[in-house]
């Protein structure tokens, strides 16, 4: 749940912040300071993490891993630092991160996990048996097995389990949806003793609301599927404890570090070590091996297993300084100032004319991401009337076709937050989305 006790961050202290960050020093392209509202698409990046991934190219440009000598392990060491700060973030171990290019591929090793698991083996119904001594068996899906999602994931967390439903020919299944965009808690019945995986976001990229776990993990902890979260709406906002998670069920959850202040072109699973020691490797080649002959190979143990071939060093050393940068603010004030900038920019919407929310109309367990439509505009002529007036939101179906036919449109604009965002730009959106029915309509 939104709605933490600590204090919101300061006029002063926001203003420290934004001095962080260099894309507010190029003009809009109305020449205004630009007011970025598209967050939750990907983060602007605040200078220790750009300085992070230079230092470490200009200084520490060794292959980690594969050799003595003192920029190498620098390297290699860099890559460990990093790989335990992230974790450490979350709630989690080093030793429970795996690093991926981006979170869509941490959520398809798990699948194609699933889907190695699987090959030529018989499905176990209803949750591996207590007294199966193969940890690999709670991987095995196939015909009469069922995969549960929600009608608002991210297609990242949608469309890998259609596959791998068509691979093995277990069923998919989804949780439904409110009027409002919320999961509807009582549509939990769709999860049976079929039900193998539960795959749901933490918070809707669409929505911004936050997915009522505490009423969802139960049922599926107790028909033993495994529960993966996809955190990456929520990581940069709210404070995140896998520890707490995996004790409730959840197995695993991914992240993506260019939501996180940090680099593109990185993100990570992290998973229980149960779960990691039952996953075969996905992917295979240098770095994952402990031993190769002609006839055959052995596997490092996790995560080195997960990550074949060469890794993505400078980029792992700038997620580090983002969650740095990020822990140093506090996530539990970052998520106080955000929930005071949602409380005014859903008081504003409602005069804004022509405007319709795609999502719930209160604060309550959402996030400050809002997506909408305005009557008888196209959603990319709203982008462009707004980005003429300075400010950048996203416009399209935001990989979320499924909840956008939920409210019946194809597309919708949506606006987002991140620790650069002030009331003042909130307000600039509010005037000039408030312009564009009547530029429209004239």
């Amino acid at each position: 749940m939104t709605g933490s006790h600590a204090a919101p961050l300061s006029a002063q202290e926001k203003a420290t912040i934004r001095a962080d960050f260099p894309y507010l020093a190029r003009p809009a392209r109305n020449g205004e300071v630009l007011a970025y509202l598209d967050w939750a698409a990907t983060s602007q990046k605040p200078q220790v993490v750009l300085e992070a991934a230079d230092r470490f190219y200009r200084m520490s440009n060794g292959a980690a891993g594969r050799s003595t000598y003192q920029i190498a392990d620098e390297a290699t060491d860099a890559l460990a630092d990093a790989r335990d700060a992230v974790a450490a973030f979350v709630g989690a171990r080093g030793s429970q991160l795996v690093f991926t290019k981006n979170a869509t591929e941490a959520i398809n090793l798990v699948a194609l996990a699933m889907s190695h698991a699987s090959a030529g083996r018989p499905a176990s119904r209803g949750g591996a048996p207590a007294d199966d001594a193969d940890p690999a068996r709670r991987l095995v899906i196939g015909e009469g097995d069922e995969v549960v999602v929600t009608r608002a994931e991210h297609h990242a967390n949608l469309v890998p389990w259609q596959e791998l439903c068509a691979r093995t020919g277990a069923s998919l299944r989804w949780l439904d949806l409110t009027a409002d965009g919320r999961i509807d808690p009582a549509t939990t019945r769709v999860i049976t003793e079929r039900t193998r995986v539960l795959a749901l976001g933490h918070a809707g990229n669409v929505t911004g609301a936050l997915a009522p776990l505490e009423q969802i993990l139960p049922a599926a902890r107790a028909v033993g599927a495994l529960i993966l979260l996809d955190t990456c709406q929520s990581a940069a906002h709210l404070p995140l404890d896998f520890a707490a998670l995996s004790a409730a069920g959840v197995d695993a959850m991914v992240l993506s570090s260019h939501k996180m202040l940090g680099p593109t072109g990185i993100g990570a699973l992290v998973a229980t070590d149960e779960l990691l020691t039952a996953m075969p490797p996905v992917l295979t080649g240098g770095s994952m091996i402990e031993e190769v002959t002609m006839e055959a190979s052995t596997y490092m143990a996790p995560p080195a297993r997960f990550e074949a071939g060469s890794q993505p060093l400078a980029q792992a050393v700038g997620w580090q300084a983002a969650v740095d940068y990020l822990g140093a603010i506090g996530m539990d004030r970052l998520d106080a100032t955000e929930q005071l900038l949602t409380e005014r920019l859903l008081a504003g919407v409602d005069q804004v004319p022509g405007l319709k929310l795609l999502g719930p109309a209160e604060s309550r367990d959402r996030l400050g991401v809002l997506a909408f439509t305005i009557e008888g505009v196209h959603p990319h002529d709203v982008g462009q009337v707004l980005d003429a007036a300075g400010v950048a939101v996203r416009t399209g179906h935001h990989c979320a076709q499924p909840i956008h036919a939920h409210f019946g449109v194809h597309a919708s604009s949506r606006v987002s937050f991140g620790p650069c965002t002030t009331a003042a730009e909130i307000d600039r959106f509010l005037e000039a989305a408030s312009a564009v029915h009547r530029y429209f309509k004239r």
